[in-house]
This record gives structure tokens, sequence and C-alpha cells, in this order.
């Protein structure tokens, strides 16, 4: 059966934790109302994100497209930028006032091409160096020190 793409599809994205999707919020709240058979959903994605690579406790991207009969299909990408940074420093949240020299911690650049590699599918480049440099950026912007 073709899907129509070309008119009235919905594209939602939703950040859940590979694994463990349930029928509650978001995932509830947000295909319930578009007429998606939710269990369905949750079936399939845990099944799917079963062998995904990424530490525990983080939650991935999970683009869905809803079509015109109530089908769908899925997409998992990875965890953002600043989970994994958190995880990798083992920091709860980033600084508040990092142009005030505040730094809460520091990240190697080795530690930053680590994840340029499990975020590359996702960045906008595919050169290594030039992602590396988007972690480190997002690191700093965290108020955290790079350092060799």
């Amino acid at each position: 059966m073709s899907k129509n793409l070309a008119r009235n599809f919905t594209k939602v994205k939703l950040f859940v934790e590979p694994g463990k999707a349930n029928p509650a919020p978001p995932i509830g709240t947000t295909l319930g109302p578009r007429g998606i058979n939710i269990m369905n959903f949750c079936k399939q994605f845990n099944e799917e994100s079963k062998k995904l690579p990424f530490p525990e406790g983080l939650k991935v991207a999970v683009s869905i497209r809803i079509f015109d009969d109530k089908s769908f299909d899925f997409t998992i990408g990875t965890p953002p930028a600043s989970d994994l940074i958190k995880k990798h420093c083992n920091i709860s949240k980033g600084s508040s006032a990092t142009k005030k020299d505040a730094h809460i911690g520091e990240i190697s650049v080795d530690t930053c091409k680590e994840i340029a590699k499990i975020k590359l599918a996702d960045l906008n480049t595919d050169d290594i160096d030039q992602a590396t440099k988007t972690i480190m950026g997002s690191a700093e912007s965290m108020g955290l020190r790079i350092v060799k």
C-alpha cells in the first residue's frame, strides 16, 4: 500500500528513552489525539531501540510521520549533545553564567570527539573534526572548559 506523502501527513518529534516507551505522556498525549495506535508504536519503538548503543538513561530523538490512513513510520536519532556531554562529565546541568568565566567542569578534546562520533549522523557535516568543534562549542556554552 502506497503512502500518500504529498498531502496531509504530520511529522511529530519526541524524546523517548530507548526500550522504555509506554502510553503515558508524552507519547500518549501526542499520538492519541492524532488517531495512532499508541501500544503499536510503543511495541515497535521498544523493539527497534533495544539494539541502540547509547548509555542507559538517555532519551533519543524520535521523528514520527503520521499518514492520512493513520499509519505511521518513525526514525530514531541520537540523544541531544547536551545530554551526552552531561553524562560524560557527570554533571546534572550546565552553568547559568557561562559568559562570566564560571566554569563548572572540564571536558577533554578526546571526549568531545567520542561524542561527535555518536552525533555525526545527526549533524550537518561528515567531517569528524568539524563535528568535534561543534560539540566543543556546545560544551563551552554549558560552562565547561576544554582541555587537551
